[in-house]
């Protein structure tokens, strides 16, 4: 069973076309050629039938009577090698000088008046099975035609050479272009070749620090820079991973470690008989659970920032982000009633998944709480798309200010207090999933009213003051 061609190696598909190609060109060309030198060999004899078949009338006459004209094949010399036979309308033929050949109808025709002249191929009657090219022509004056004839012995043999020639230049001409096609499938897929090598080491070692040298414009140089960048890309997002895992592992670290102190304060205590004061025993257990809150806060902070969603692939609608503010404010007042929050929002509308929106705008203001003194309040607003959240804190400083949104990181004066450092980098991430922009600077910079210092974060998000009376199916952002 012969294998297919789309089974075969690239390589040898390539030079199988380029030799196949090559052979039907040349075939077509050598047929085109031969047929025409044979058409033009063909021609010259014609023509020269033509200018020796004007025969005189008297002069037929006389050869016949004279009894020169046999209808049997008696050769009389013939230098030129031709033959000149009289055919009657009845179709029978008598050899003047050469060799008879075959009577055909449309001789017959041209003895009998009805047709001017005949051109065709006839074979001799010596039993030699040589063609000949045959012309007959009426003889002015009586009623029989001429036939003059030559052999087609010269042309065959002519015909018969320039076949082999071309023959064999085709051949030599396929076989060249199969040993080009095979140099060029070589050169053509070197490229691939290494591209081949460098994604075999990768999935064999992992090793995404490989790069492919690109050298030109070309389509293999695209598919080189393209696999260049999607390396780059994974090599990227396994750093972030690592560096997440890291720091995730370092955050775990401090509250696993108090709550095994504490744990272990506890056992001891029960196991050695010797109890600890209620005071003592209640600030251990206080301090357990207030571990183990921070615990859970930030395994869902993991799990949220982990989520590989793109943005609109979660329940994405038209959201009234006034309303989604309002709720926030109202979580947030129930479980920091000491921090007043005062909330002035105007109607905004825009498109985005409402819970994912909700939890941001949650973390801005649990973020200003925490951040904000003993009395002192959190002012949040919401005009023409730009969501305001200020609190009257310590604020950060110039150098801080590049790192706010980092995963896990922590001021200095923030290590103290709740929180995994993972919330406002919830935030951009959510933001930026919606087609906006989110920023935090010192309040005193930013011109927010209000006396003292302290931070504001400014969430701008695309939208309108009314919603769309026809939502779109897609968010144009």
């Amino acid at each position: 069973m012969r294998p297919r061609l789309s089974a075969l190696p690239l390589r040898s598909r390539l030079w199988l076309l380029a030799a196949g190609t090559v052979a039907l060109a040349v075939a077509a060309c050598a047929t085109a050629c031969w047929f025409l030198v044979r058409a033009q060999l063909i021609g010259s004899l014609d023509e020269s039938l033509s200018k020796n078949s004007r025969v005189d009338s008297s002069f037929i006459v006389g050869t016949v009577r004279s009894g020169q004209c046999s209808p049997a094949d008696q050769r009389a010399p013939n230098p030129f090698d031709a033959t000149v036979q009289v055919v009657d309308r009845s179709g029978k033929s008598c050899v003047i000088v050469g060799t008879r050949v075959d009577v055909s109808a449309a001789d017959v025709a041209v003895a009998k008046g009805t047709r001017p002249e005949a051109v065709h191929t006839a074979r001799g009657k010596d039993g030699s099975g040589t063609d000949y090219r045959v012309l007959t022509s009426p003889v002015e004056g009586t009623d029989v035609a001429v036939t003059v004839a030559r052999p087609l012995t010269e042309t065959y043999r002519s015909l018969r050479n320039l076949a082999l020639i071309l023959a064999l230049v085709g051949g030599t001409g396929v076989l060249a272009a199969a040993g080009a096609g095979v140099a060029l499938a070589r050169a053509g897929l070197r490229p691939v070749d290494r591209l081949t090598g460098v994604v075999e080491h990768v999935a064999r070692t992992e090793d995404l620090a490989v790069r492919i040298p690109v050298e030109g414009d070309d389509e293999i140089a695209r598919l080189s820079r393209s696999f260049n960048s999607m390396t780059a890309a994974l090599a990227s997002s396994r750093e972030l991973q690592q560096q997440l895992i890291a720091d995730a592992g370092h955050e775990l670290r401090t509250p696993l470690t108090s709550l095994r102190t504490n744990i272990d304060l506890l056992v001891r205590s029960d196991e050695t008989g010797r109890s600890l004061p209620p005071e003592d025993r209640r600030a251990l257990l206080e301090s357990v659970t207030a571990q183990l809150t921070e615990l859970g806060a930030l395994v869902g902070d993991l799990q949220e920032l982990s989520r590989e969603a793109p943005p609109g692939s979660g329940p994405v609608a038209v959201v009234a982000l006034h309303e989604v503010a309002g709720r926030a404010v109202e979580r947030v007042r129930l479980r920091s009633s000491d921090i007043p929050v005062s909330a002035r929002l105007t109607p905004w509308y825009v498109w985005g998944e409402p819970t994912a929106l909700e939890r941001a705008v949650v973390n801005l203001l649990d973020n200003a709480v925490k951040f904000s003194p003993e009395g002192g309040t959190v002012e949040v607003s919401l005009s023409e798309g730009a969501l305001r959240v200020r609190d009257h804190g310590p604020g950060v400083t110039d150098d801080e200010l590049p790192y706010v949104f980092d995963r896990f990181w922590r001021s200095p004066s923030a290590r103290s207090l709740p929180g995994s450092g993972l919330g406002l980098s919830i935030v951009a991430r959510t933001v930026a999933q919606a087609g906006g922009e989110v920023s935090l600077e010192p309040a005193a910079a930013a011109g927010a009213e209000g006396e003292g210092g302290g931070t504001e974060v400014v969430l701008r998000l695309p939208g309108a003051a009314e919603p769309p009376a026809n939502p779109p199916t897609e968010p144009t952002v």
